[in-house]
């Protein structure tokens, strides 16, 4: 089979690899769709540790496809069952996997980052994967792009139920990506009444608009656009979907009274020490939430927006590719051309 395999910093290759056999309790499922995030991005960009020439690692940990193959043992799958796979892998008994954050397990593996991902034609799941809820069904007239970009749904979902947002409120969210408009998507399927995103690509607004049309859109003077559109008194909500330090400190200045604010956009490292006007925090009254990864309800309960219709994240794919042009889908996003990068098979 193909994979798209990292082999060090910057060099990704499409190469031939055996296809995955399945043990006692595992399944083999066959890749239709993976879509590239910002994690696979910063993989290739700067490397990984323990990838290299004679370890190299299949990346990708958003995918979906079918089952294709069932190992010896009983499951609750089927071959030829449609599903998208979380890709947290967690030991299953420690106290954060047991409260449903296995996520967070300090022992967590993932696929594309620790173990082989989904830019692959196969992808084996181990038993513990399976076992543990990772790999859960797709409703019938969902596309297999969606449910692999429900992974990154998922993240945002997370962060969504810390936040909230009520009828009415007015939501700034900084940074024009896929993240960013899954984030106003959600906002505006809960009532909020203006749902602003600012980016410093008008490219990248003009695209978010034309998905979404009930969307805000701001590329300059941020402050001053706020304080208009809310008679000055800030916003209710304000989301940081980038990784700009500078734009964490500003949002303080973005929110009003009582307002909430999520760090969703972690920075690069050596940048994460962030100068903070905590007045802000203080005299507002903010509350103040840093969010990352999702848990397996997290992902299970936006299949079931994507599946209801209540929210269509399949416009978010914007560029897809075939396996042998996977480097195309790291070109566009480092130059900011696009949302959502597929490889579909």
């Amino acid at each position: 089979m193909l994979a798209a395999r990292l082999f060090g910093k910057e060099d990704l290759r499409i190469v031939e690899v055996p296809v995955p056999s399945t043990g006692e309790g595992e399944i083999l499922v066959r890749v239709k769709a993976g879509t590239l995030c910002g994690t696979d991005l910063r993989m290739y960009r700067n490397g990984a540790a323990g990838v290299d020439e004679d370890h190299p690692l299949t990346l990708c940990h958003e995918f979906a496809g079918i089952v294709e193959d069932i190992g010896s043992g009983s499951t609750h799958l089927e071959r030829g069952e449609r599903v998208s796979v979380a890709p947290n892998i967690g030991c299953g008994v420690c106290d954060r996997c047991v409260s449903g954050n296995s996520h967070h397990c300090k022992k967590m593996t993932a696929f594309g980052i620790h173990m082989d991902g989904g830019f692959a034609e196969f992808v084996r799941i181990p038993k513990e994967a399976v076992n543990n809820g990772n790999v859960m069904p797709i409703a019938p007239g969902v596309s297999f792009a969606a449910a692999a970009a429900n992974e990154a749904f998922s993240c945002v979902y997370n962060a969504f139920e810390r936040y909230g947002v009520n009828p009415g409120d007015t939501v700034v969210i900084i940074g024009a990506g896929a993240i960013g408009l899954m984030h106003a998507k959600l906002a505006l399927m809960s009532g909020a009444a203006k749902v602003i995103i600012n980016d410093l690509s008008r490219t990248r607004l003009d695209e978010c608009a034309a998905i979404e049309p009930r969307i805000i859109t701001a590329a300059e003077n941020l402050s001053e656009f706020v304080s208009d559109m809310t008679g000055g008194n800030g916003a209710d909500v304000v989301v940081t979907a980038c990784s700009v330090a500078s734009v964490q400190q500003d949002a303080f200045v973005l929110a009003g009274l009582d307002g909430r604010v999520n760090f969703f956009g972690g920075l690069p490292k050596g940048q994460e020490f962030v100068r903070l006007d905590t007045n802000e925090i203080h005299y507002k009254q903010l509350s103040v939430t840093g969010t990352t990864k999702s848990s397996h309800a997290h992902y299970r309960r936006t299949l079931d927006l994507i599946a209801s219709g209540l929210v269509d994240i399949e416009p978010l794919v914007t560029h897809s590719f075939g396996i042998k042009d996977a480097a195309r889908a790291f070109d566009n996003v480092s130059g900011g051309v696009g949302l959502k990068q597929a490889v579909i098979f």
